[in-house]
Protein backbone atom coordinates (compact mmCIF):
# COMPACT_ATOMS: atom_id res chain seq x y z
CA UNK A 1 0.00 0.00 0.00
CA UNK A 2 2.86 2.34 0.94
CA UNK A 3 4.54 1.63 -2.42
CA UNK A 4 1.36 2.54 -4.29
CA UNK A 5 1.11 5.77 -2.31
CA UNK A 6 4.71 6.60 -3.23
CA UNK A 7 3.92 5.99 -6.90
CA UNK A 8 0.94 8.31 -6.69
CA UNK A 9 3.21 10.95 -5.19
CA UNK A 10 5.94 10.62 -7.82
CA UNK A 11 3.52 10.53 -10.75
CA UNK A 12 1.07 13.03 -9.31
CA UNK A 13 -0.49 15.96 -11.13
CA UNK A 14 1.35 18.26 -8.71
CA UNK A 15 4.72 16.92 -9.85
CA UNK A 16 3.66 17.38 -13.47
CA UNK A 17 2.75 21.00 -12.77
CA UNK A 18 6.20 21.63 -11.29
CA UNK A 19 7.84 20.00 -14.32
CA UNK A 20 5.83 21.96 -16.91
CA UNK A 21 6.33 25.21 -14.98
CA UNK A 22 10.09 24.60 -14.76
CA UNK A 23 10.30 23.76 -18.47
CA UNK A 24 8.32 26.85 -19.45
CA UNK A 25 10.36 29.04 -17.13
CA UNK A 26 13.62 27.79 -18.61
CA UNK A 27 12.46 28.38 -22.20
CA UNK A 28 11.26 31.93 -21.47
CA UNK A 29 14.49 32.82 -19.65
CA UNK A 30 16.83 31.33 -22.27
CA UNK A 31 14.94 33.00 -25.14
CA UNK A 32 15.33 36.34 -23.37
CA UNK A 33 19.08 36.05 -22.72
CA UNK A 34 20.23 33.76 -25.54
CA UNK A 35 22.87 36.19 -26.98
CA UNK A 36 24.76 35.94 -23.68
CA UNK A 37 24.93 32.15 -24.08
CA UNK A 38 26.29 32.64 -27.62
CA UNK A 39 29.04 34.91 -26.27
CA UNK A 40 29.91 32.32 -23.61
CA UNK A 41 30.19 29.53 -26.22
CA UNK A 42 32.37 31.58 -28.55
CA UNK A 43 34.75 32.65 -25.78
CA UNK A 44 35.05 29.08 -24.49
CA UNK A 45 35.62 27.42 -27.87
CA UNK A 46 37.56 29.96 -29.94
CA UNK A 47 41.11 29.96 -28.62
CA UNK A 48 42.16 32.96 -30.71
CA UNK A 49 39.29 35.14 -29.52
CA UNK A 50 40.40 37.71 -26.96
CA UNK A 51 38.57 37.62 -23.65
CA UNK A 52 36.81 40.98 -23.87
CA UNK A 53 33.81 42.19 -21.93
CA UNK A 54 30.44 40.72 -22.84
CA UNK A 55 29.20 43.88 -24.56
CA UNK A 56 32.46 44.27 -26.51
CA UNK A 57 32.22 40.65 -27.71
CA UNK A 58 28.60 41.15 -28.77
CA UNK A 59 29.62 44.24 -30.75
CA UNK A 60 32.46 42.31 -32.45
CA UNK A 61 30.15 39.45 -33.43
CA UNK A 62 27.45 41.77 -34.79
CA UNK A 63 29.96 43.84 -36.79
CA UNK A 64 31.73 40.84 -38.34
CA UNK A 65 28.93 38.27 -38.71
CA UNK A 66 25.67 40.19 -38.42
CA UNK A 67 23.11 40.27 -35.59
CA UNK A 68 21.68 36.88 -36.59
CA UNK A 69 24.84 35.17 -35.33
CA UNK A 70 23.76 35.97 -31.75
CA UNK A 71 20.75 33.68 -32.22
CA UNK A 72 22.41 30.82 -34.11
CA UNK A 73 20.95 27.50 -32.94
CA UNK A 74 18.29 29.03 -30.67
CA UNK A 75 15.46 26.65 -31.66
CA UNK A 76 17.25 23.38 -30.81
CA UNK A 77 18.60 24.96 -27.61
CA UNK A 78 15.09 25.88 -26.50
CA UNK A 79 13.83 22.40 -27.40
CA UNK A 80 16.64 20.76 -25.43
CA UNK A 81 16.25 23.08 -22.46
CA UNK A 82 12.52 22.37 -22.36
CA UNK A 83 13.19 18.62 -22.24
CA UNK A 84 16.06 18.99 -19.77
CA UNK A 85 14.17 21.22 -17.33
CA UNK A 86 11.11 19.00 -17.52
CA UNK A 87 13.18 15.94 -16.57
CA UNK A 88 15.02 17.81 -13.81
CA UNK A 89 12.01 19.47 -12.15
CA UNK A 90 9.87 16.35 -12.46
CA UNK A 91 12.52 14.13 -10.89
CA UNK A 92 13.49 16.61 -8.16
CA UNK A 93 9.92 17.33 -7.02
CA UNK A 94 8.87 13.70 -7.48
CA UNK A 95 11.67 12.52 -5.20
CA UNK A 96 11.01 15.37 -2.79
CA UNK A 97 7.42 14.18 -2.36
CA UNK A 98 8.72 10.87 -1.05
CA UNK A 99 10.28 12.77 1.84
CA UNK A 100 8.28 13.97 4.78
CA UNK A 101 7.89 17.74 4.97
CA UNK A 102 9.57 17.57 8.37
CA UNK A 103 12.70 16.05 6.83
CA UNK A 104 13.32 18.87 4.38
CA UNK A 105 16.84 20.24 4.80
CA UNK A 106 19.71 21.62 2.73
CA UNK A 107 21.44 18.23 2.94
CA UNK A 108 18.38 16.35 1.63
CA UNK A 109 17.83 18.92 -1.11
CA UNK A 110 21.47 18.55 -2.23
CA UNK A 111 21.07 14.75 -2.33
CA UNK A 112 17.78 14.81 -4.26
CA UNK A 113 19.01 17.49 -6.67
CA UNK A 114 22.12 15.39 -7.37
CA UNK A 115 20.00 12.34 -8.25
CA UNK A 116 17.76 14.49 -10.47
CA UNK A 117 20.86 15.95 -12.12
CA UNK A 118 22.36 12.52 -12.85
CA UNK A 119 19.11 11.30 -14.45
CA UNK A 120 18.89 14.50 -16.46
CA UNK A 121 22.49 14.21 -17.74
CA UNK A 122 22.12 10.57 -18.78
CA UNK A 123 18.89 11.23 -20.69
CA UNK A 124 19.56 14.63 -22.32
CA UNK A 125 23.33 14.82 -23.02
CA UNK A 126 22.87 13.87 -26.73
CA UNK A 127 20.61 16.91 -27.17
CA UNK A 128 23.30 19.23 -25.80
CA UNK A 129 26.04 17.65 -27.93
CA UNK A 130 24.02 18.46 -31.07
CA UNK A 131 23.30 21.93 -29.71
CA UNK A 132 26.97 22.76 -29.22
CA UNK A 133 27.72 21.62 -32.78
CA UNK A 134 24.83 23.64 -34.26
CA UNK A 135 25.73 26.76 -32.31
CA UNK A 136 29.28 26.72 -33.72
CA UNK A 137 28.26 25.69 -37.25
CA UNK A 138 29.81 27.98 -39.81
CA UNK A 139 32.50 29.03 -37.35
CA UNK A 140 34.75 25.97 -37.67
CA UNK A 141 36.73 25.26 -40.78
CA UNK A 142 38.28 21.95 -39.83
CA UNK A 143 37.42 19.00 -42.13
CA UNK A 144 35.91 16.86 -39.41
CA UNK A 145 33.39 19.56 -38.61
CA UNK A 146 32.29 20.30 -42.17
CA UNK A 147 29.75 17.48 -41.90
CA UNK A 148 27.83 19.68 -39.48
CA UNK A 149 26.40 21.53 -42.49
CA UNK A 150 24.41 18.40 -43.36
CA UNK A 151 21.92 18.93 -40.55
CA UNK A 152 20.20 21.90 -38.98
CA UNK A 153 17.65 20.36 -36.62
CA UNK A 154 17.96 18.51 -33.35
CA UNK A 155 16.57 15.24 -34.69
CA UNK A 156 18.69 15.32 -37.86
CA UNK A 157 21.79 16.08 -35.78
CA UNK A 158 21.17 13.13 -33.46
CA UNK A 159 20.80 10.76 -36.42
CA UNK A 160 23.82 12.21 -38.27
CA UNK A 161 26.22 11.96 -35.32
CA UNK A 162 24.98 8.46 -34.47
CA UNK A 163 25.45 7.34 -38.09
CA UNK A 164 28.84 8.92 -38.86
CA UNK A 165 30.56 9.16 -35.48
CA UNK A 166 28.97 6.40 -33.43
CA UNK A 167 26.54 6.44 -30.55
CA UNK A 168 29.39 7.11 -28.11
CA UNK A 169 29.85 10.60 -29.59
CA UNK A 170 26.30 11.52 -28.55
CA UNK A 171 27.37 11.18 -24.93
CA UNK A 172 30.63 13.14 -25.31
CA UNK A 173 31.35 15.13 -22.17
CA UNK A 174 29.07 12.94 -20.02
CA UNK A 175 31.67 12.49 -17.26
CA UNK A 176 32.21 16.22 -16.63
CA UNK A 177 28.45 16.64 -16.99
CA UNK A 178 27.93 14.08 -14.23
CA UNK A 179 30.52 15.90 -12.16
CA UNK A 180 28.67 19.13 -12.95
CA UNK A 181 25.42 17.87 -11.43
CA UNK A 182 26.86 19.58 -8.37
CA UNK A 183 26.09 22.90 -10.13
CA UNK A 184 22.28 22.63 -10.26
CA UNK A 185 22.43 20.65 -7.01
CA UNK A 186 24.12 23.57 -5.23
CA UNK A 187 21.73 25.93 -7.02
CA UNK A 188 18.60 24.06 -5.91
CA UNK A 189 19.94 23.46 -2.39
CA UNK A 190 20.69 27.20 -1.98
CA UNK A 191 17.38 28.21 -3.56
CA UNK A 192 15.29 25.90 -1.38
CA UNK A 193 17.24 26.80 1.79
CA UNK A 194 16.81 30.57 1.30
CA UNK A 195 13.18 30.07 0.25
CA UNK A 196 12.44 28.05 3.41
CA UNK A 197 14.15 30.66 5.60
CA UNK A 198 12.15 33.51 4.05
CA UNK A 199 8.86 31.61 4.25
CA UNK A 200 9.53 30.84 7.92
CA UNK A 201 10.18 34.52 8.61
CA UNK A 202 6.81 35.27 6.97
CA UNK A 203 5.01 32.64 9.08
CA UNK A 204 5.01 30.14 6.19
CA UNK A 205 3.26 32.51 3.79
CA UNK A 206 4.66 32.83 0.28
CA UNK A 207 6.68 35.95 -0.62
CA UNK A 208 6.18 37.74 -3.94
CA UNK A 209 7.55 36.12 -7.11
CA UNK A 210 10.11 38.93 -7.41
CA UNK A 211 11.74 37.65 -4.22
CA UNK A 212 12.25 34.33 -6.02
CA UNK A 213 13.90 36.23 -8.88
CA UNK A 214 16.57 37.46 -6.44
CA UNK A 215 16.89 34.07 -4.70
CA UNK A 216 17.36 32.36 -8.07
CA UNK A 217 20.07 34.84 -9.04
CA UNK A 218 22.00 34.38 -5.80
CA UNK A 219 21.74 30.57 -5.94
CA UNK A 220 22.98 30.39 -9.54
CA UNK A 221 25.85 32.81 -8.95
CA UNK A 222 27.21 30.66 -6.13
CA UNK A 223 26.88 27.44 -8.19
CA UNK A 224 28.48 28.92 -11.34
CA UNK A 225 31.56 30.40 -9.66
CA UNK A 226 32.28 27.09 -7.89
CA UNK A 227 31.99 24.91 -11.01
CA UNK A 228 33.01 27.06 -14.00
CA UNK A 229 36.30 25.28 -14.95
CA UNK A 230 34.38 22.01 -15.33
CA UNK A 231 31.78 23.74 -17.50
CA UNK A 232 34.58 25.01 -19.75
CA UNK A 233 36.00 21.49 -20.18
CA UNK A 234 32.50 20.08 -20.73
CA UNK A 235 31.94 22.46 -23.66
CA UNK A 236 35.28 21.52 -25.23
CA UNK A 237 34.58 17.79 -24.89
CA UNK A 238 31.15 18.15 -26.51
CA UNK A 239 32.44 20.17 -29.42
CA UNK A 240 35.94 18.74 -29.73
CA UNK A 241 39.04 20.62 -28.60
CA UNK A 242 41.65 21.99 -31.02
CA UNK A 243 44.78 21.73 -28.92
CA UNK A 244 47.59 20.50 -31.22
CA UNK A 245 49.53 18.70 -28.49
CA UNK A 246 46.59 16.75 -27.12
CA UNK A 247 44.95 13.62 -28.58
CA UNK A 248 41.36 14.06 -29.86
CA UNK A 249 40.07 11.81 -27.08
CA UNK A 250 41.85 13.72 -24.28
CA UNK A 251 40.09 13.44 -20.93
CA UNK A 252 38.98 15.96 -18.34
CA UNK A 253 42.23 16.18 -16.38
CA UNK A 254 44.38 16.34 -19.53
CA UNK A 255 42.42 19.33 -20.84
CA UNK A 256 42.30 21.02 -17.44
CA UNK A 257 46.07 20.73 -16.92
CA UNK A 258 46.80 21.75 -20.53
CA UNK A 259 44.78 24.96 -20.16
CA UNK A 260 46.36 25.62 -16.77
CA UNK A 261 49.86 25.14 -18.21
CA UNK A 262 49.35 27.21 -21.37
CA UNK A 263 47.03 29.96 -20.14
CA UNK A 264 47.27 29.88 -16.37
CA UNK A 265 44.39 29.99 -13.91
CA UNK A 266 42.74 32.78 -15.90
CA UNK A 267 42.38 30.36 -18.85
CA UNK A 268 40.09 28.14 -16.76
CA UNK A 269 37.73 31.08 -16.29
CA UNK A 270 37.71 32.41 -19.86
CA UNK A 271 34.19 33.57 -20.73
CA UNK A 272 33.01 33.43 -17.11
CA UNK A 273 31.75 37.02 -17.15
CA UNK A 274 29.33 36.17 -19.97
CA UNK A 275 28.47 32.86 -18.30
CA UNK A 276 27.77 34.53 -14.96
CA UNK A 277 25.67 37.23 -16.56
CA UNK A 278 23.75 34.72 -18.67
CA UNK A 279 23.19 32.06 -16.00
CA UNK A 280 22.31 34.49 -13.21
CA UNK A 281 19.75 36.37 -15.30
CA UNK A 282 18.43 33.18 -16.89
CA UNK A 283 18.11 31.33 -13.56
CA UNK A 284 16.49 34.33 -11.90
CA UNK A 285 13.91 34.75 -14.68
CA UNK A 286 13.39 30.97 -14.84
CA UNK A 287 12.51 30.71 -11.14
CA UNK A 288 10.35 33.85 -11.36
CA UNK A 289 8.38 32.39 -14.29
CA UNK A 290 8.28 28.93 -12.69
CA UNK A 291 6.81 30.29 -9.44
CA UNK A 292 4.28 32.44 -11.30
CA UNK A 293 3.06 29.59 -13.53
CA UNK A 294 2.93 26.95 -10.78
CA UNK A 295 1.07 29.30 -8.42
CA UNK A 296 -1.44 30.17 -11.13
CA UNK A 297 -2.11 26.50 -11.96
CA UNK A 298 -2.37 25.46 -8.30
CA UNK A 299 -4.73 28.40 -7.71
CA UNK A 300 -7.03 27.11 -10.45
CA UNK A 301 -6.81 23.48 -9.29
CA UNK A 302 -6.98 24.05 -5.55
CA UNK A 303 -8.67 27.46 -5.43
CA UNK A 304 -5.82 28.91 -3.41
CA UNK A 305 -5.21 32.68 -3.37
CA UNK A 306 -2.44 33.96 -5.68
CA UNK A 307 0.20 36.01 -3.91
CA UNK A 308 1.71 38.74 -6.05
Amino acid sequence: MGGRQHNRNIFSYETLVHAISGAAGGVVAMAMFFPLDTVRSRLQLEEDRKSKSTLATIRDLVEKEGPETLYRGIIPVLQSLCASNFVYFYTFHGLKMLKSQRKQSAKNDLFLASIAGAINVLTTTPLWVVNTRLKMRGIDHTPERNNNNKYNTLYAGLIHIWKYEGIKSLWAGTLPSLMLIINPAIQFMTYEAIKRRICMSLNNSQPSAWVFFVIGAVAKAIATVLTYPLQLVQTKLRHGHKYPNLPPNAGILEILFYILKKQGLIGLYKGMEAKLLQTILTAALMFFTYEKISRFVFHILLHKPILR
